[in-house]
């Protein structure tokens, strides 16, 4: 069975992010990991809340789960902050596995899940051509 990797938000409405991941993947017959990025109090209405997974913990869910798993392809949706933003070019850089960019910037209700201060992080590391080389 093909592997995939899906690195993104948790929408504990389960209509995007992580779980709709999940739902996808599966109907297309692969096994799916998961390393969340962030975590979100919503409905279908709003966001009231987003918890960020430090980042030592969230390099550690990267690590131990490529290194087991070793997906066939990846997913990369909402990365948030900096130090999100930095684990995964730091980890994934050198990676040969393809890599498929969504970015996620604002909720489906408005609400931003990409920093203002991650911004020019996250152009500078794709104008790096570091997603391009592997999407």
């Amino acid at each position: 069975m093909k592997k995939a990797l899906t690195i993104a938000g948790s929408d504990s409405s389960g209509g995007a992010g992580i779980q709709a991941d999940i739902k996808t993947f599966s109907a297309l017959g692969f096994y799916c990991s998961t390393v969340i990025t962030i975590l979100t109090a919503q409905n279908t209405e709003t966001v009231s809340d987003i918890f960020i997974t430090p980042s030592k913990f969230f390099r550690n869910q990267l690590s131990f789960t490529i290194n087991d798993i070793k997906p066939d392809i990846i997913k990369i949706g909402v990365l948030y902050d900096n130090s999100i933003i930095d684990v995964v070019h730091d980890s994934l850089f050198q990676s040969k596995i393809p890599i498929v960019l969504d970015p996620v910037l604002f909720s489906g209700t408005g609400i931003k899940l990409l920093k203002d201060s991650a911004y020019d992080n996250f152009k500078k590391k794709n104008n790096s051509n570091f997603f391009n080389n592997h999407s």
